[in-house]
C-alpha cells in the first residue's frame, strides 16, 4: 500500500491534525485492516498507537484546551472504522489511543499535544482531563452509543 494524502483532483483526502504529516482519514484504517485480513490470512491485530495532535497554543484558555471536540470526533471515527472491520471479519483484539498524557515527542518536543489528559507544563505538571478523556471514560463504561461511539 502506498501513502496517499490527496485525491487525483489535488484535494486532501482528510483534515490535517496539527502535524503536517498527520491527516485524519478514519476510513483509511478500515481499509487497512481489511487489507491485512486478506493479505496475511486474518492475523490477530492490535492497533498499538492511534491519535492526533493539537498545537500547544499558549494563548488558549484552559477551558479551550480541555474542549478538544476535534479529538473526540477523531476517536469516534477511527473506532467506528475498527468496529466495521471487526464486523467484516478482522480479528482486532486491541486498540490503544495515543496518548494518555500530553508528552515530549522526540521530533517535536513539547510543541504538539497528543494527550487526552492536558499536562500544564507551567504549573508543576498538573493534569486535567480533556473532553476526549471524559468521552473515553463513558465509552469504556458502556455509556456511549454502540454504533456512533458518542
Amino acid at each position: 500500500m502506498e501513502r496517499v494524502e490527496k485525491w487525483s483532483s489535488g484535494e486532501s483526502i482528510g483534515e490535517r491534525a496539527a502535524s503536517e504529516w498527520l491527516v485524519i482519514v478514519p476510513w483509511g484504517l478500515h481499509k487497512l485492516l481489511n487489507y491485512i485480513v486478506k493479505k496475511y490470512n486474518n492475523p490477530v491485530i492490535y492497533v498499538t498507537e492511534n491519535g492526533m495532535d493539537d498545537e500547544d497554543d499558549q494563548s488558549a484558555t484552559i477551558d479551550q484546551v480541555l474542549n478538544d471536540t476535534k479529538r473526540v470526533g477523531y476517536f469516534k471515527g477511527y473506532l467506528n472504522s475498527v468496529a466495521q472491520a471487526i464486523k467484516d471479519g478482522a480479528d482486532v483484539r486491541g486498540y490503544f489511543a495515543w496518548s494518555f498524557l500530553d508528552n515530549f515527542e522526540w521530533a517535536m518536543g513539547y510543541t504538539k499535544r497528543f494527550g487526552i489528559v492536558y499536562v500544564d507544563y507551567k504549573d508543576g505538571l498538573s493534569r486535567h482531563p480533556k473532553a476526549s478523556a471524559l468521552w473515553f471514560s463513558r465509552l469504556l463504561k458502556g455509556e456511549a452509543a454502540e454504533n456512533s461511539y458518542s
